[in-house]
């Protein structure tokens, strides 16, 4: 608390000494942020994250989606300053238009400080209502990918999640890119499996095997960590008793492209007709105000 309160001290510091209406924009930017960041208090918040996304059914408009859905959130977390790393992308069918291809699934490592606890509400279903670019007739289609995102665990913090040697599998691979294209001669890329709970990663981004498999292990840390907090929640509701809606499932947000363009939080209501600026990284609204419900 007293480290926050003195980045607020600072800020107002520097109050006086605005005087162009560029100065007074980036200051109440980075007022906002530090007010943000009082409601960033869980215990991994401030820790980089890991961001996943799977196509949901829908064949290549899904996977199409779950490509959008990758570079939209690339570009929010340039707009942050955040660094990211493609640890690992199974890619979808190809002969899409203009050569498109998309996406099965793909894991994305996020560096900055606060990175999980701006990111972690993007977790759950995205709904995307467009007319096909993959339909010959036009056809308007509804397409659904999943979005996870999970704290990357530190040393001191490994120690808490107790994995034995004997389970896990590992297994190496050539590491390739769309289609199938540019596949390395040397099995550099790592598939890692924790049998007890059938959880699987990968990673392919680093040229060496062993850098491959430390970074396919903080995904797996990452994922048994959310594991073990989906059960703790799930207790905590049988304790209490909370009934859960199933009409929307977990379904969080829906990006309209047609007949009407509107993207649509269904969890704080928040909205907006721009959304090209969404899909471009423009997700500052959607994510303060899941973060603060006040404003």
């Amino acid at each position: 608390m007293r480290e926050k309160i003195g980045e607020f001290e600072k800020l107002k510091a520097q109050l006086p000494g605005l005087s162009t209406e560029k100065e007074i924009e980036v200051f109440e930017k980075e007022l906002r942020g530090e007010e943000l960041r009082v409601f960033l208090s869980g215990k991994y918040d401030k820790n980089n994250a890991i961001l996943s996304i799977s196509a949901g059914a829908g064949g290549q408009d899904a996977q199409d989606w779950a490509t959008m859905l990758l570079r939209m959130h690339e570009r929010y977390c340039q707009r942050k300053g955040y660094q990211t790393v493609v640890l690992h992308q199974s890619f979808g069918e190809g002969g899409g238009p203009e050569g498109r291809i998309g996406t099965k699934q793909v894991s994305l490592e996020i560096k900055g400080n606060y990175a999980y606890g701006f990111l972690k509400k993007e977790t759950g279903v995205h709904r995307l209502v467009r007319i096909s670019p993959f339909s010959s007739k036009a056809l308007r289609h509804t397409s659904f990918a999943l979005v996870e995102v999970m704290p990357v665990i530190s040393k001191e913090e490994e120690a808490e999640i107790k994995i034995k040697p004997e389970d896990l599998k590992l297994e190496t691979f050539r590491a390739s890119g769309p289609g199938g294209q540019y596949v390395n001669r040397r099995e550099t890329a790592v598939r890692i499996t924790h049998l007890p709970t059938g959880i699987k990663v990968a990673c392919q981004s680093e040229r060496l095997q062993g850098l491959n498999r430390e970074k396919a292990m903080k995904v797996l840390l990452a994922k048994i960590y959310q594991l073990k907090s989906q059960e703790t929640k799930k207790e905590f509701k049988k304790i209490k008793g909370e009934q859960i809606s199933a009409s929307w499932g977990n379904q969080i947000r829906s990006y309209v492209l047609h007949p009407y363009c509107l993207v649509k939080d269904l969890r704080t209501g928040v909205e907006t007709s721009n959304v090209e600026a969404v899909l471009d990284g423009d997700l500052d609204k959607f994510i303060e105000a899941e973060i603060n419900p006040l404003t």
